[in-house]
């Protein structure tokens, strides 16, 4: 049986990417489900919370972050699918999961159901959001410098 050159390129394709380690497949299910969770969230909060003006503000800054960072967290097993995974790009991942469950999770949990308890974690999940940025950028420049070698 003769393949199409299409079939033939596909394949190699395929067969040349690197695979997806434990790390990586686990950031991808993750920021898949935190965009679900971020969509199902917002209908809850539209169609039937009742929710005072600041609640529904904290809110939805809260899932808008969190819709942002499950990109940031897609951006950051792309870059490590394209070239071996950096340490950086590997933290990266690692402090977008950390900011998601400190961060918009926490307001999502006080909000809807008043389950304040780890409030005081909420900056610390904002922090994880920046220094995954930076993290992010810094395995962008080492895979650039890797390239360049």
């Amino acid at each position: 049986m003769t393949h199409s050159p299409l079939a033939h390129s596909l394949t190699a394709a395929i067969q040349a990417a690197p695979s997806m380690n434990a790390a990586l497949r686990f950031f991808l299910v993750f920021a898949c489900l935190s965009a679900v969770l971020s969509i199902g969230v917002s209908a809850v909060a539209a169609h039937g919370a009742t929710l005072s003006a600041q609640d529904a503000q904290a809110l939805a800054w809260a899932l808008d972050l969190q819709r942002f960072h499950a990109m940031g967290l897609l951006l950051a097993v792309l870059m490590a699918c394209q070239a071996p995974p950096q340490r950086w790009t590997l933290l990266a991942g690692a402090l977008f999961v950390a900011g998601s469950l400190l961060f918009s999770l926490n307001i999502e949990l006080r909000v809807l159901y008043g389950f304040d308890v780890f409030r005081p974690l909420v900056p610390y999940g904002g922090m994880a959001f920046m220094a995954g940025w930076a993290a992010l950028a810094l395995g962008g420049w080492r895979i650039q410098q890797v390239q360049r070698l």
